[in-house]
């Protein structure tokens, strides 16, 4: 895959959790997603053991592949080589890339995080195929989430990388313009989506969002 199709096919990215579902079925929550323009769901659910994750997994990889959406997993190429998913997501302490790579084959996509140039040059060197920007806003959704780096910390970023960037952070219909005018490709969500009254609706306006803020910055 050409690092232009990745990027189109990252611009809405809907990450799972399970307590910005609130009690509602995960199952339905990501099919909304996809009706409403989700090009990518992420497998991320730290508190589910390994069976409830492949488990949840395979109703995702079922539902993304109907869709024509990629399915990334977060941490595990254990869990994203049994559910033949798209690839892996992984973090600065995570499994090493090239460990990932062995597990899920030479074209299996590999993500990586960077919140700051140091963490970029560590992603880049260990040759990850996108990047997770962020924080780009205060977010209580990630735990271990540095401090926000906002829309100028990833135009930073892009200017040191032509991978395929999407921001990630407390990203909504909102606040998702600047975020695309610095450089993004597109953007990673999850209360935007997942705790919306209505995840198509919602999936629906970002997508609309961030397509115009592409075309308008040509």
């Amino acid at each position: 895959m050409t690092k232009a199709e990745l990027a189109r096919r990252l611009r809405v990215y809907v990450l799972t959790d399970s307590r910005a579902a609130r009690g509602r079925s995960l199952v339905d929550l990501v099919a909304a997603a996809l009706e409403g323009g989700a090009t990518a769901i992420q497998l991320r659910e730290k508190s589910l053991n390994a069976l409830e994750q492949v488990a949840l997994g395979r109703e995702l990889r079922r539902l993304t592949h109907d869709a024509g959406a990629l399915l990334i997993v977060n941490d595990r190429a254990d869990i994203a080589c049994v559910l033949e998913a798209d690839g892996v997501h992984l973090g600065q302490d995570d499994l090493p890339v090239a460990a990932a790579r062995k597990i899920l084959g030479p074209n299996a996509i590999v993500g990586g995080s960077a919140g700051n140039l140091d963490e970029l040059g560590k992603s880049l060197a260990a040759g990850v195929d996108y990047l997770g920007v962020g924080p780009m806003y205060p977010t209580g959704s990630k735990d271990d989430a540095g401090p926000s780096i906002g829309p100028a910390g990833l135009a930073e970023i892009r200017l040191r990388t032509d991978l395929p960037i999407v921001g990630i952070g407390a990203i909504d219909a909102d606040n998702v313009g600047p975020v695309i005018a610095a450089g993004a490709d597109g953007a990673a969500v999850i209360s935007a989506v997942i705790g919306a009254d209505d995840p198509r609706a919602a999936a629906k306006r970002l997508r609309q969002v961030v397509e115009g803020a592409i075309q308008r910055r040509g």
